[in-house]
């Protein structure tokens, strides 16, 4: 299934910097990659451990009604260097038409660097369904019950 994600760039941002793509036919997640601001793109911009910091993408996206635009980590980034999301995912809602910008930390130990134009992140489409929130006097009974984290056992 394909839809169409209308993106608009920024003012600032540099037409050199790809779209949003998919690295592989079968891959569910579109590459974001950082597009900093003029005065910012030689530098890029260095995230120390435990440090969170907003990325520029230079992207404004229209996603359309009935879905999200979940932002997600790169799996590599975050095996090799601990570069992840501190909200995953991050949620891009049909009706938000603002800067797209990627959140991320660094669980690392040493700092990191992302120059411009890097890969950071990934956009994956998916549908939405909102629910009705109604309140009852009794929810049925399962056979887990009341039981939380944890209670389904270990390993």
């Amino acid at each position: 299934m394909s839809i169409d994600v209308r993106v608009m760039r920024e003012d600032w941002a540099d037409p050199g910097v790809a779209l949003p793509e998919y690295a592989t036919g079968g891959a569910a997640g579109a590459d974001l990659r950082a597009n900093f601001a003029p005065e910012e793109r030689a530098a890029g911009l260095t995230l120390r451990p435990m440090e969170r910091r907003i990325v520029p993408t230079g992207l404004r996206v229209a996603v359309p009604d009935g879905f999200e635009m979940q932002i997600r980590p790169r799996s590599g980034l975050a095996l090799r260097h601990g570069i992840t999301l501190p909200n995953t995912p991050g949620t891009i809602d049909s009706d938000y038409r603002g800067p797209l910008g990627v959140l991320l930390v660094n669980f690392g130990v040493e700092a990191y660097h992302i120059a411009h134009g890097d890969r950071i992140a990934q956009a994956v489409v998916a549908p939405v369904v909102q629910a009705k929130f109604r309140v009852v006097d009794r929810l049925e009974d399962t056979v887990r019950g009341a039981g939380g984290f944890g209670s389904t056992g270990v390993g």
